[in-house]
């Protein structure tokens, strides 16, 4: 599983290409805004030193084929051309590569519009069908009532006897390819 070049994807109203340095604003906001992270136990970044040192490992994890991490960003939306208005990445693969996770955010402004659903249905097939995964899995929070109904609209199924060893407030989903393969 390489990573290289850099997987950039396409769709009718985004674009996902890779993290830049100028993108830290966005990534400290992401990273550190109570709306946004309500349900998310993570470390913020909360100020532009902050954010640099998580671009570069983001990228550094790239590089070595640890994980893929794209941003998201819009096609076609006045000042927010180009911009990163959120994220999306499958990580946490398993020993034989053919299980990951994916995990997101997006830019409150842009929430309920459909873009992470759009985002997310072009990742799960990437996953599938150039990753040649077998399961990509979702940990949410219990109460991410957002993040439930984007899984379950994309056929990702809940897991009722599976815990978060990390978290006890989530939740897994997961969607196995032959699933996917009927979207």
């Amino acid at each position: 599983m390489k990573f290289t070049p850099f997987p950039k994807i396409n769709t009718e109203r985004l674009i996902l290409r890779r993290l830049k340095q100028s993108d830290w604003e966005m990534i400290s906001y992401l990273r550190s805004d109570k709306i946004v992270n309500k349900f998310v136990k993570r470390p913020k970044t909360e100020n532009k030193e902050d954010a640099l040192k998580f671009i570069n490992k983001i990228n550094n994890g790239i590089d070595n084929n640890e994980w893929i991490y794209w941003s998201i960003t819009m096609r076609d939306y006045k000042a927010f051309i180009g911009e990163l208005i959120g994220t999306i990445c499958l990580w946490n693969f398993s020993n034989d590569k053919k299980i990951a996770e994916v995990g997101y955010d997006l830019y409150p402004t842009f929430q309920g519009k459909g873009i992470m659903n759009e985002a997310l249905n072009c990742v799960v097939d990437f996953g599938f069908n150039k990753l040649s995964l077998n399961k990509i899995e979702a940990f949410t929070h219990k109460d991410n009532e957002s993040s439930i109904r984007l899984l379950k609209k994309n056929k990702f199924h809940y897991i009722k006897n599976r815990k978060d060893e990390n978290n006890s407030d989530n939740i897994i989903f997961e969607i196995e390819k032959s699933a996917a393969n009927n979207l």
